[in-house]
């Protein structure tokens, strides 16, 4: 003979609930753990781009203000073509890292979706300790 759910000792009940709560929170700590990965991934990536920004404007502002810096300088004096080109470099460099940095603020530091699926669980324990 089978006894109803509502005939269980408390004592079974409670080490159901334990292994139930066990089970759910090694679960929570798997999805906060892939989901934090995968945000990882994606701000690395994004770092990946300002630094790449940095580099290039970098790269840019040398050679490339100093070649037509000269190939200005018979046209106007040479410090005010470098000083021309020298900012416009500078700016596009600029604009590299700030998108970057503007992508790199729009990922959220906090697991969403564990945060979500705790209080999902914290509602369940409730339940199952109302019963």
């Amino acid at each position: 003979m089978q006894r109803g759910a509502d005939e269980r000792p408390v004592g079974e009940l409670l080490g159901d609930l334990a292994r139930a709560t066990g089970t759910l929170v090694r679960q929570e700590v798997q999805l906060a753990t892939a989901e934090m990965s995968g945000k990882a991934k994606v701000v690395g990536r994004e770092v990946a781009l300002v630094g790449l920004g940095g580099v290039i404007a970098h790269a840019g502002l040398l050679l490339l203000v100093a070649a037509l810096s000269l190939a200005l300088g018979t046209i106007i004096p040479i410090w005010v073509a470098a000083l021309v080109l020298g900012l416009a470099f500078a700016i596009a460099g600029y604009a590299l890292v700030q998108k970057g940095m503007t992508a790199l603020k729009s990922v959220s530091p906090v697991p969403e979706r564990t945060v979500q699926t705790l209080q999902e669980d914290k509602l369940w324990v409730k339940e199952e300790l109302g019963r």
